[in-house]
């Protein structure tokens, strides 16, 4: 490997000594109509690191003529091809602020809505851009009603709240791993909250109906009757909204273990104060 490393790089090296040298010819040339044509030929042979570094020499010259919007649309797009999202969002906008009225004005909007769907990042990490992502679409979407694009903004939407989602319910599910059953409970109710409509939507339920009860068992006794009935509540609150659910009889479990044990502790209640 410490062999091999260091011919990679000098081929790397020679690979890009070789592409400069190449290309030196049209980059040398003060004919900006040659240049410009080079930069198009480029892109269209999927050359577009180069064809980028032309594009950017060419802004200035091209700025405020006939060519400059064709130039720009094509400037973004080989920094999304490149896979630099950030830029290539940048280059995006600037096209709309400058072409508002372009016939590419549609496609450049969805594609500047794109850019931050495809800097959505792991799961693990802050999920800035997947909001983002969202919120551009649906603008999108409400800026072009009739657009052919929009049941793809439509499911790249889906796709983002699942993401979401998922986040969330990692959160949630580490506060019940650590024993954190208070926080886990809350975070339960707020997933289901924020994603009502959830096909998980009873086993975030019975998971909030879990941390309840693991609490209530947690609490100190004179608490523990209180926490007991909230467990029960959230059970009653399940049955409602999820008759079907296969995870019924699990909460319904819950709800009888929490009856039982408000039972115990009122009946040992009532045996201390007879034996005073």
């Amino acid at each position: 490997m410490k062999v091999i490393k260091p011919v990679l790089s000098a081929l790397l090296l020679f690979a890009l000594i070789s592409s400069c040298n190449k290309y030196n010819k049209i980059f040398k040339s003060k004919d900006y109509d040659y240049k410009l044509h080079a930069a198009d030929s480029l892109f269209a042979k999927k050359k577009y690191r180069t064809a980028q570094l032309l594009y950017e020499e060419l802004f200035p010259v091209f700025k405020g003529t006939a060519k400059f919007e064709e130039l720009y649309y094509k400037d973004a797009f080989c920094f999304y091809y490149m896979k630099d999202y950030l830029q290539a969002q940048v280059l995006f906008k600037g096209f709309l602020e400058v072409f508002p009225n372009s016939s590419k004005a549609e496609e450049v909007d969805y594609m500047h809505a794109f850019c931050f769907y495809k800097q959505s990042p792991k799961l693990e990490l802050e999920q800035v851009n997947t909001t983002k992502a969202i919120g551009m679409m649906q603008t999108f979407i409400n800026t072009h009603p009739n657009s052919a694009r929009n049941k793809e903004a439509t499911e790249i939407i889906d796709k983002c709240r699942v993401k979401l989602e998922q986040k969330e319910e990692r959160s949630a599910d580490l506060y019940f791993n650590v024993g954190q059953y208070r926080a886990a409970a809350i975070a339960f109710t707020n997933l289901l909250n924020n994603y009502p409509e959830s096909v998980k939507g009873d086993e975030y339920k019975l998971k909030i109906i879990k941390s309840w009860y693991r609490f209530a068992k947690l609490s100190l006794e004179e608490k523990q009757i209180e926490r007991f009935e909230k467990v029960i509540a959230e059970y009653q609150d399940f049955a409602d909204r999820y008759p079907e659910s296969k995870l019924l009889k699990d909460a319904e479990g819950y709800s009888s273990q929490s009856q039982n044990n408000i039972k115990a502790i009122k009946n040992e209640q009532i045996t201390s104060s007879v034996k005073r």
